[in-house]
């Protein structure tokens, strides 16, 4: 059995699960989530659980097994708690601002960088060198954080650019003279 996919979802306070087939959707305190799954697995709503299992011990239905399960668990704590994404500006004379929905950023370039937020997402800047992404969707949320850390990467000699607030640079020596 899959260690993931054997485990029930909680379903906390507040949260609605409806299975209508492979559909699932789920509602909460922070809105509502749809998402179509492989219909070979099957997903039922047991006593403020939700059970994934899968049909047999093939390799692609133990694969989505796990998958499945944690998809279902993303939505739930998104609907409930929400998830967010913190990214830091490194750099001289780099920040961020936000103006209505619309994020702009001065990255080195000859033009500042505009990017404007997707449909359920939020960004947050606080102060001029942290980004806060917030959203219900996790792979969303992820995204619109990876393009906007995509608009100047790390560098690994100075560190100047966007990374994530846990993510490690690993830094290397320059050149040396002789």
């Amino acid at each position: 059995m899959s260690r993931i996919g054997k485990m029930p979802v909680a379903i906390p306070a507040g949260v609605t699960i409806t299975v209508d087939g492979s559909d699932v959707t789920v509602k909460g305190p922070k809105g509502e989530l749809k998402k179509s799954f492989n219909s070979d697995i099957a997903i039922e709503e047991v006593d403020g659980q939700v059970i994934v299992t899968r049909p047999s011990d093939k390799k692609e239905h133990r694969a989505l097994h796990g998958l499945t399960r944690a998809l279902v668990n993303n939505m739930v704590v998104g609907v409930s708690a929400g998830f967010e994404k913190r990214l830091e500006i490194n750099g001289v004379g780099y920040r961020a601002a936000k103006q209505g929905k619309k994020l702009t950023l001065n990255l080195g370039y000859s033009h500042p960088v505009e990017m404007e937020d997707p449909a359920g997402i939020e960004t947050e800047v606080e102060g001029t060198n942290k980004i806060i992404v917030r959203g219900i969707d996790k792979e969303r949320v992820g995204e619109h954080a990876a393009n906007i850390r995509k608009k100047r990467q790390p560098e690994p000699y100075k560190g100047k650019g966007i990374k994530y607030a846990d993510e490690k640079i690993r830094r290397k020596e320059g050149k040396t003279g002789k």
